[in-house]
């Protein structure tokens, strides 16, 4: 065992959340106050590296597009595709939307519509306020974020697949440091990377779980309270650890098209029974507002001096990805073989950023238009249940409104199982040697390994969850999210060296020079 397991890998991180879960338990008061005034420091000092590393990343995944990086083959080209595309495509609308997409799409927008930014002069429930809160929708759950998943991803996949680089985060930073440095430094950047990672799905975690144990609640009439909270976060953590123990992958695959199709026919109901003029038209007009104002938000330059809705909201959603996204790489990278980079980007950036506009045009926009027009009676029920009601409230709005809420569960449910099958698989991959995580041998501890982080993760989510909410799901957000800023901005620089020694080649194709980034 000695020789299989990274000691230094995993044990700080499993430290920590294990301090934090002994410290919220015994002295709960104080540990927030701890993390508020960590979090508050975070968010005060680092928002412009957030704001402008999202950004950069965005530019990044454009350049890379249209480069002659865009057409070469993840893996070489005589590489195999291990999937096809709309698998391919399914699983990752599954694993990176999970339950966020689900519990904000409508809770989010309600929070704009009556407390917009104060600098910007909006009447709070007014229809100014819900344009400005459907673009806000836009802004946070597109192109944005799903750039901070692909560029780490689709360095990670090169250097995992084209320079046969050890399955480690680590890997990806080679372009940068040389093979030489980044093994020095790949266990500091691995074991940031798990600390993010586990912050960042303790939060998805305990925002799936709010979710569902308001639909569970709505449906069966138990009570909505901690008991029941810690109840569905031990069934997910069950469920996805069960999974990605057994090796169920390819069933995991099936499950996420079946889930994608379900996506699709709630959402397709959701518009044409609802409001149908009033989601066109207020979700051109958003994405107009969107587009033209892309620069100015995504610095938050709309804003006056001392406003710190953006803290609270936009950074806050950059934090959160961010925290996710070193380790969602080495998924999403893995599975990338075979495909081209533009492809890649089309699969990760494109497909799902699409699809997220569309969700949050018909569901945003529903609700949005729902609120204005019941005198603000689902931002009522936000305050009144919280925010995991909404969207119920909501769906009873639409003909057979039971068979939808089931089905909304059954996808907020397996949404989140099947990102958390993934990544458990990657966390335990990364707290052992590369060279045993494929052994028989290895594989009683790989389970063991995945059994342990479930827990930990269920624990760190229902206490943060059950006693101090949203906001102690928003801090740990951060506080993963920061770490991992660095470690992406990294990535990103790695990115940007592929991206030069394609030009090279495609300037001077006669040349012998090949990209040589094994140094």
């Amino acid at each position: 065992m000695n020789n299989i397991l990274r000691y230094k890998i995993f044990l700080p991180p499993l430290f920590v959340l294990l301090f934090a879960v002994l410290a919220s338990f015994f002295n709960f008061p104080a540990f927030l106050t701890v993390t508020t005034i960590l979090n508050d420091w975070i968010l005060n000092t680092f928002d412009w590296l957030f704001s402008a590393g999202a950004f950069v990343m965005v530019i990044t995944c454009v350049a890379v597009f249209l480069s002659p990086l865009g057409g070469m083959t993840i893996g070489g080209d005589n590489a195999k595709p291990m999937l096809s595309k709309w698998r391919w495509g399914s699983i990752t609308i599954c694993t990176t939307t999970a339950a966020g997409m689900l519990f904000w799409a409508t809770a989010e927008p309600l929070y704009h519509l009556h407390t917009p930014p104060p600098s910007m002069g909006l009447t709070p429930g007014s229809p100014q306020a819900a344009e400005f809160a459907l673009s806000t929708m836009y802004m946070h759950w597109s192109f944005t974020p799903f750039a901070i998943y692909a560029v780490p991803a689709l360095s990670f996949a090169l250097a995992f697949h084209n320079l046969s680089s050890r399955f480690s985060i680590s890997s990806a930073l080679q372009p940068v440091l040389g093979k030489r440095y980044s093994g020095t430094v790949g266990g500091t950047v691995d074991s940031i990377s798990m600390f993010a990672l586990v912050a960042g799905m303790a939060s998805s975690l305990g925002t799936g779980a709010l979710v569902l144990s308001s639909g569970i609640a709505k449906v069966t009439g138990w009570a909505n309270n901690t008991m029941l909270l810690g109840l569905v976060i031990a069934l997910i953590v069950i469920c996805f650890v069960a999974s990605s123990v057994s090796g169920l992958h390819k069933g995991i695959a099936r499950l996420s098209s079946i889930n994608t199709c379900i996506f699709a026919t709630i959402a397709l109901t959701a518009f044409i029974f609802g409001p149908t003029q009033a989601i066109i038209a207020n979700g051109w007009q958003a994405l107009t507002d969107y587009a033209s104002e892309f620069v100015t938000r995504s610095f938050s330059l709309q804003l006056a001096e001392g406003d710190n809705w953006a803290k609270s909201w936009t950074v806050f959603y950059w934090a959160n990805w961010l925290g996710w996204s070193p380790i969602v790489a080495l998924f999403l990278g893995k599975i990338a073989r075979g495909h081209t980079v533009r492809a890649f980007l089309v699969v990760n950036l494109i497909i799902p950023a699409s699809f997220s506009l569309l969700w949050m045009a018909i569901f945003s926009g529903m609700i949005l238009e729902l609120d204005l027009s019941s005198n603000g009676a689902f931002y009522a029920l936000l305050n009144e249940s919280g925010p995991g009601a909404v969207v119920y409230g909501l769906l009873e709005q639409l003909p057979v409104s039971s068979v939808l809420i089931g089905m909304f569960i059954f996808i907020a449910f397996l949404a989140y199982v099947t990102a958390a099958d993934s990544n458990t698989e990657a966390i335990s991959s990364l707290c052992m040697e590369a060279n045993h995580t494929e052994q028989k041998e290895a594989a009683a501890i790989k389970a063991r390994l995945k059994v342990m982080w479930g827990t930990i993760i269920a624990l760190v989510a229902w206490f943060m969850t059950a006693f101090s909410g949203i906001d102690g799901i928003k801090m740990m957000s951060n506080l993963g999210g920061l770490p991992a800023l660095f470690v992406v901005i990294t990535m990103n620089a790695a990115l940007l060296v592929w991206l030069y020694q394609s030009f090279i080649e495609w300037l001077a194709p006669t040349r012998q020079h090949k990209i040589s980034l094994r140094g």
